[in-house]
């Protein structure tokens, strides 16, 4: 089992979810949160150019059993990219996922995804 931790940018969501769902992914958890990597997005306040430190992005957190790792990477890969690729489109972590227990039922493992 893994642990997919999937930072893109918000207008890419919705883009993102139907590529995952057409994949057969369907269980995501998504959270709204800032970050800042190595974009720079600079606005206008008061007429001076300013630099924020912190930028919007979006955080999806998937589970999945080793076999639908490579799917769900390459439903993200796919669909995640602006115009074919630029800096600030997101990164993917994929870390072990050491046990996944199912409150309802108690269920443990593979079988709780």
């Amino acid at each position: 089992m893994k642990l997919l931790t999937i930072i893109i940018q918000p207008d890419k969501l919705d883009e993102v979810r139907q590529s995952l769902f057409d994949a057969g992914i369907t269980r995501i958890t998504v959270n709204r949160c800032t970050g800042h990597g190595r974009q720079e997005n600079e606005e206008l306040y008061r007429g001076q150019a300013v630099t924020p430190n912190l930028i919007p992005k979006v955080k999806l957190d998937i589970a999945c059993n080793d076999e639908f790792v490579d799917i769900a990477i390459a439903a993200v890969l796919s669909s995640a990219k602006h115009n074919g690729g630029k800096i600030g489109d997101g990164k993917i972590f994929v870390t072990p996922l050491e046990k996944c227990i199912r409150i309802r039922t108690g269920e443990s493992g593979g079988a709780a995804i």
